[in-house]
């Protein structure tokens, strides 16, 4: 699995993906960790076919009793299906997503681990005094959905949203937008259901100063191509069946 550092400050982001000993049917994701001084939140930690990758990735850079935080955007098995496991690996952890999913999200089990439900209106993560805001991003593509802002870092890890299915070891980053484009169409077209949810969250995260935009599949963007994805993706029409 492939490691990269994308901010390194007071705490660090650390990317993990490109797992080049996935099975080749199901598909690729990232996996985000913000680490500060003695603690470690692990966002979208991945499903429960990647869990060993996982855990000896993040381990290799934490203490297992450092990882003190996980966070699911919404319900997708490919973000969070691994929960069982990482309830055995990590019983002292709290898990933060979306109340209107914790009865679903349990069927893959959390008896140790504490569900810290996630309203409506979203919250903060307080992770060693780093204030992680808990952004709303309903309907795109979950009924109850949620990204991480990080006003430091300027990172927003955007889980679904800014995704491109790609096969191989792609670059981490965008390198040439208007190419780039053509692999995002067709996921965001027929997985983000609300053009008005659209509409509602670009207005909220235009109003967030952000350098890097992680999506939780495909490469991510920075500096300039931020605005660009955000421009494309307003003038995109969603909820289509294509």
């Amino acid at each position: 699995m492939k490691i990269t550092k994308i901010y390194e400050g007071a705490h660090q982001w650390l990317m993990f993906g490109r797992d080049n000993t996935k099975p080749a049917t199901i598909i690729d994701t990232n996996q985000y960790m913000v680490r500060t001084a003695s603690r470690c939140l692990l966002m979208e930690p991945g499903g429960i076919e990647l869990f060993a990758p996982m855990l000896a990735a993040a381990v290799h850079h934490a203490p297992v009793e450092e990882i003190t935080d996980l966070f699911a955007s919404h319900q997708d098995p490919d973000i969070i299906s691994s929960l069982g496991l990482w309830d055995r690996a990590l019983p002292h952890a709290r898990l933060h997503a979306p109340l209107l999913w914790e009865g679903f999200l349990r069927h893959f089990g959390c008896d140790a681990i504490e569900y810290v439900a996630i309203p409506d209106q979203g919250g903060t993560i307080d992770l060693d005094g780093v204030q992680l805001q808990i952004v709303p991003a309903h309907y795109l593509h979950s009924s109850a959905n949620f990204h991480i802002y990080d006003p430091v870092a300027k990172i927003l890890m955007s889980g679904d949203v800014g995704a491109a299915l790609e096969e191989g070891d792609t670059p981490v980053f965008v390198e040439h937008f208007d190419t780039h484009v053509e692999k995002m169409r067709y996921f965001h077209q027929r997985w983000m259901p609300s053009n008005q949810a659209k509409r509602v969250w670009i207005e909220r995260v235009r109003k967030l100063e952000i350098q890097i935009l992680a999506p939780q599949h495909g490469r991510m963007f920075k500096g300039d191509d931020v605005k660009r994805f955000l421009d494309w993706f307003e003038a995109l029409p969603v909820g289509i069946a294509v």
